[in-house]
């Protein structure tokens, strides 16, 4: 049997995506934690509903990899996330150093390098 694949996850753009969806939010206010639901991720990821249920943890994962230049050498921006299934919810908690190196500095987000992932 041969299975085709319609659509193949884009991880990295995905994990670019949640990195970019924090950093507005960070713009706009300042904190240590971020809270998204089940509808925020669908709208996020024009309703691939693969991406904001089943292969969000990989996708988080590849987010928690973007780090911050700060003072005290490069810090992940995202310290740890939690996914509450049954709530429907994402609790993305930050590392205070590497917002405010963001915010405040203006310092720039750097990606993980996607040759070191298969």
């Amino acid at each position: 049997m041969d299975l085709q694949f319609n659509h193949k996850s884009n991880y990295f753009l995905a994990a670019q995506l949640v990195i970019r969806h924090i950093q507005d939010r960070l713009f706009k206010e300042k904190t240590d934690h971020v809270s998204f639901s089940l509808q925020e991720w669908k709208h996020l990821f024009q309703n691939d509903m693969a991406s904001a249920s089943v292969n969000l943890d990989g996708i988080l994962h590849l987010a928690s990899k973007y780090v911050v230049e700060t003072l005290s050498g490069d810090t992940a921006l995202i310290h740890h996330y939690d996914i509450h299934a049954n709530e429907h919810t994402t609790t993305i908690f930050l590392n205070e150093s590497a917002v405010n190196a963001l915010i405040d500095d203006a310092h720039p987000l750097i990606p993980p390098d996607a040759a070191t992932y298969e």
